[in-house]
């Protein structure tokens, strides 16, 4: 029989299972966010971004256009400058600005062809080595070895002195001397992962070599590769600036950061501008992709994560 005084139990409310599984890509958010620095340089880098991707259309004036009535123009804030030339003009009378945008677009490109085209080979190489230990791990680590035992920079020098000065041969210079980090990176992330419980239980279903490197493995150790892909992307565009400085990179007129400041360098003393501001560019460009980095590696490295 019924109790008439019992109160009809009301139903549960439901659970917000978001609160309780948050998504990886909030989760991952949240964890970057913490680093200030890392969002800044987010920030700078989103503007450089947007600005290479639509510098026809951001850049004020054609970057190659000479204005012979305004040479080594000093940029609005100083004596003489002009609205018309914001930044200023170099020594031909081009337009500082629309160079330095310009030369966001050369730049990004020769960083991120050369982080691609020297990540998948090292990727690959690296699977190689952890997997095949004693067959082809000896001789491909010797062979990164030898590359390591040179400085990168003279190492891009005389990879660029034999191909010849150039965009596409920048790269290439550039891809090779990055190969080696990671190559030992994804050697040491896939002797770490293969004694683990998922590998043996893959193994022991019978997954193939194929599944088991690129499918079971290599996910659990794209974390430390996308960090060094960031970093690497920063040395990459300065080793562009640097062989651009030293005439050996994209070759004048074409607007390049470091061959703007090749360039430039007669006239330090007149004009600081021409030499400065794209000096900054470069500097500031490197920092917020290293800031970005740290962001990187505290958002992935679970443990850095926790500890946060």
């Amino acid at each position: 029989m019924n109790n008439p005084i019992a109160k009809p139990v009301s139903p549960a409310s439901p659970v917000d299972h978001s609160l309780l599984y948050p998504s990886p890509y909030k989760e991952f958010w949240q964890a970057f966010a913490r680093n200030k620095g890392a969002v800044m340089g987010l920030a700078f880098m989103c503007v450089v971004v947007f600005c290479a991707l639509f510098a026809p259309w951001v850049a004020p004036h054609d970057p190659s256009e000479q204005y012979r009535d305004f040479l080594l123009t000093p940029p609005v804030w100083l004596e003489g400058g002009t609205w018309k030339f914001i930044l200023g003009t170099d020594e031909l009378g081009r337009d500082l600005l629309s160079r330095l945008i310009q030369g966001a677009r050369l730049s990004l490109l020769i960083g991120l062809s050369s982080v691609v085209m020297s990540l998948i080979p090292g990727i690959l190489l690296g699977l190689l080595a952890g997997f095949f230990p004693q067959l082809l791990g000896p001789s491909i680590m010797r062979l990164m070895d030898v590359m390591l035992a040179l400085p990168s920079l003279l190492l891009a020098v005389a990879i660029v002195a034999i191909l010849g000065p150039g965009l596409i041969n920048t790269v290439i210079a550039i891809a090779i001397v990055s190969l080696p980090s990671y190559v030992r990176l994804t050697r040491a992330a896939v002797m770490g992962e293969l004694n683990r419980d998922y590998v043996t239980a893959a193994r022991l279903a019978g997954a193939g070599l194929g599944r088991l490197m690129f499918v079971t493995v290599l996910p659990n150790c794209m974390a430390p590769l996308i960090v060094q892909a960031t970093l690497s992307f920063s040395s990459a565009i300065l080793d562009a600036a640097a062989l651009g400085f030293l005439g050996l990179g994209v070759q004048p007129p074409t607007p390049e950061w470091g061959t703007m400041l090749a360039s430039a360098r007669d006239y330090i003393e007149r004009a600081w501008w021409v030499v400065s501001l794209p000096g900054l560019t470069i500097l500031l460009s490197v920092l917020a992709i290293n800031l970005m980095g740290d962001g990187l590696r505290d958002a992935l490295d679970p443990k850095l994560k926790n500890a946060a």
